[in-house]
């Protein structure tokens, strides 16, 4: 199997906000790459096959931030 795409809408009120979310991203193993916009609220990582959706989402979350909505590969997820 090839890399997986997630999508999250995150709540995120300022720079502070997405900085959080992309500094938990950076440390997580398995991340290929990530984009984290203020401007969208939306936070897109790639990630290699063996990182789970629940692995990426409860990281996220883990900051404190409401996680809105998630995709997997262009599919709806559960939050």
């Amino acid at each position: 199997m090839s890399e997986h795409q997630y999508k999250f809408n995150v709540a995120m009120s300022c720079g502070g906000c997405s900085g959080a979310v992309e500094r938990v991203l950076k440390k997580l193993d398995g991340v290929k790459s990530f984009d984290v916009s203020l401007d969208s609220q939306i936070a897109t990582v790639v990630t290699e096959p063996a990182v789970s959706y629940d692995t990426v989402l409860a990281t996220i979350k883990k900051t404190g931030k409401t996680v809105n909505t998630g995709e997997a590969d262009g599919r709806t997820m559960s939050v």
